[in-house]
């Protein structure tokens, strides 16, 4: 385990998107203009939190990422220091979804971004706003692949 005062390492680790955790969701992101990221993603069932149902903190997780993402297309590794999440409609199991997030201000190293979850008929389900502390310049190579629909 790293010291505390170590700066954030990305691994490939990242329960969210890590390409290396077998165990996690491993989400693909690709960029949306120069300040916006998107996947799509269908959830499986030991995500449930009511039956057929997507369990809220798998939600907020999902809204979480991809407002990161969003931010490291702007430019900026970042780590999250609030988010509010507002939940619109149950968000279903074994359906595709689709996350964008998008990058809505800057004030010195505070980014302000916002994110939603939509069904396959674009209704959304839910959506939250996001204050990320930028860590510096994001890794060169370390922001998306090609975003494809994934079962995890």
């Amino acid at each position: 385990m790293a010291a505390p005062d170590a700066a954030p390492v990305d691994d490939g680790a990242c329960y969210a998107c890590g390409p290396d955790n077998v165990a996690g969701l491993r989400l693909r992101f690709e960029p949306v203009g120069s300040d916006g990221a998107r996947a799509t993603v269908t959830l499986g069932s030991h995500l449930q939190g009511y039956r057929g149902i997507a369990h809220g903190g798998i939600v907020m997780l999902l809204l979480d990422e991809v407002m990161a993402h969003a931010a490291g297309n702007a430019g900026d590794k970042v780590m999250t220091a609030a988010v509010t999440v507002r939940f619109r409609a149950p968000v279903f199991l074994g359906t595709p979804l689709t996350l964008e997030g998008r990058l809505v201000s800057r004030r010195g190293k505070i980014l302000k971004l916002e994110g939603s979850l939509r069904d396959a008929a674009g209704a959304l389900l839910a959506s939250a706003e996001g204050s990320f502390a930028s860590l510096g310049p994001v890794e060169p190579g370390r922001f998306g692949n090609s975003a494809g629909l994934r079962t995890v």
